[in-house]
């Protein structure tokens, strides 16, 4: 309800932008056949916008096309165009359209405004005004950029996104970028104003060329990008397919991951690589005998050996995947300690490549919130506690403390119970948080330790100690 009164409002603002506009703007000289050609380029371009995030945001070259009507039709001239919005060729529903339709008239009309009381004037530019025209110029782009980011946020406040949240919670980073690409977009109007006077409507055909073939160029990319993760999620279908009793454990993982990077500050390719390593860290388990991973009871020291090379195998099997990259190192060394008590090589501390340590928390996190078959999942805030009480001696503390914040911004789905399998594996001896038992002094691992050693039967010769247990 609050959404809908807040595009009510904002509509309400177009109108009275437009009516102002015609009362006191020099309507009468704009000149229609160019008004009418830039709203058509308008609705081209934003109709060719590429949708990114899941079909949630798109990425459009409209902007240019009103700040082109900016300096060519004036503000008023600016917010009409700005309604052909409504026009536009892709499935939208009534309201939506009709905020698309109202923010651009409102920051149209507003950054026509500011240019022309920078100095700005009405028309095909003249030779001479450049590069003083570049000021006014900017600051319409500026303008236009702000405006279109206000109305945003009241939307989403509206919506109840940002009340949920605290700022530095936000992810700014890619909203910062989607808004540079919009303002690197608009700075194409100047450019478009300019060849208007010489080429006349022609110039809606050479500015379109190039924006179909950028739009075409990035839907490739992010086709291949979908290759990429149809790709990989296959091969994590593959594992759990193998290892039938961690299903959904890989892609668990690699949200997880992704969430410490992002808390991190990372850039989103390197949240995206982190995901990667999420999803295959236990890819090796491909080269693991299927009949070790489901056997039940103890493992004999030879089979538990065979589980401690997943790891390198993993690696083996993906690292002539280019794309990988820094996720190569998450992959083999997601089971190394901080305290260099871990495999396969035995690294410790910094030494330790940051994939891997991230990785290693998200893994150890989603194993004990899970149900197994020699266990029932631990609550998320026990969960914590065992990963703080491991920080330092098998975890890095900045990792830890990193998930800690992003799952009290996000929260964390606890994946479906699952009924234990005949052939269960032997039961852990570490237990949830809370009981009153406490663990032995002389034990160096925990319930966590077992949880990195790789979801599957564990060795009971291997000492794992005892943590207090959760009542109820």
């Amino acid at each position: 309800m609050a959404a809908r009164l807040y595009v009510g409002l904002v509509a309400l603002g177009a109108a009275t932008a437009i009516l102002l506009g015609v009362f006191l703007g020099p309507i009468t000289e704009v000149d229609l056949g160019t008004l009418l050609l830039l709203a058509i380029l308008f609705v081209i371009a934003e109709s060719i916008a590429t949708m990114v995030d899941s079909g949630k945001t798109g990425i459009s070259p409209a902007s240019a096309a009103s700040l082109a009507a900016v300096v060519l039709v004036g503000p008023v001239g600016a917010a009409i165009v700005g309604i052909a919005s409504g026009l536009v060729i892709r499935r939208q529903n009534l309201v939506k359209r009709l905020f698309n339709g109202a923010q651009f008239v409102i920051a149209g009309y507003a950054s026509g405004t500011v240019f022309q009381l920078l100095g700005g004037r009405m028309g095909v530019p003249e030779p001479e005004m450049f590069p003083w025209i570049l000021l006014p110029f900017t600051g319409a782009v500026l303008t236009f950029s702000l405006c279109n980011t206000l109305l945003m946020a009241g939307l989403m406040w509206s919506l109840g996104e940002l009340r949920l949240k605290r700022p530095r919670h936000m992810r700014w980073r890619p909203l910062a970028t989607l808004e540079l690409s919009s303002i690197g977009y608009a700075m194409l109007g100047l450019f478009i104003a300019a060849i208007w006077g010489a080429v006349g409507p022609f110039a809606v055909l050479l500015v379109l060329l190039p924006l179909f073939i950028a739009r075409w160029a990035f839907d490739q990319y992010v086709f291949q990008q979908r290759a990429h993760e149809a790709t990989l999620a296959t091969l994590c279908q593959a594992v759990e397919t193998k290892d039938y009793y961690t299903r959904g454990h890989c892609m668990r993982v690699a949200k997880a991951a992704a969430m410490i990077a992002e808390e991190l500050g990372m850039s989103a390719e390197r949240v995206q690589t982190m995901r990667y390593a999420g999803m295959l860290h236990d890819i090796g388990k491909l080269g693991v005998p299927t009949k070790i991973l489901q056997k039940a009871g103890k493992l004999t020291e030879e089979e538990y050996a065979a589980i401690q090379l997943h790891p390198m195998r993993g690696y083996e099997i993906v690292r002539e995947i280019d794309f990988l990259d820094e996720a190569l190192a998450g992959i083999l060394h997601h089971h190394e300690r901080i305290d260099g008590g871990g495999y396969p090589k035995g690294l410790a501390g910094e030494d330790i490549p940051e994939a891997a340590r991230l990785v290693s928390v998200a893994d150890v996190f989603d194993c004990l919130t899970s149900t197994r078959s020699y266990r029932k999942a631990w609550s998320t805030e026990a969960a914590i506690a065992e990963l703080r009480r491991c920080a330092g001696t098998q975890f890095d503390p900045r990792m830890v403390e990193a998930l800690v914040r992003a799952v009290e911004r996000e929260g964390w789905e606890v994946p479906d119970l699952v009924e234990p399998v005949e052939d269960a594996c032997e039961p852990c001896t570490a237990q949830p948080v809370g009981a009153s038992e406490a663990a032995p002094e002389t034990v160096p691992t925990g319930a966590a330790q077992t949880a990195a050693d790789g979801d599957t039967q564990t060795d009971t010769n291997l000492t794992v100690g005892v943590v207090e247990e959760t009542t109820g």
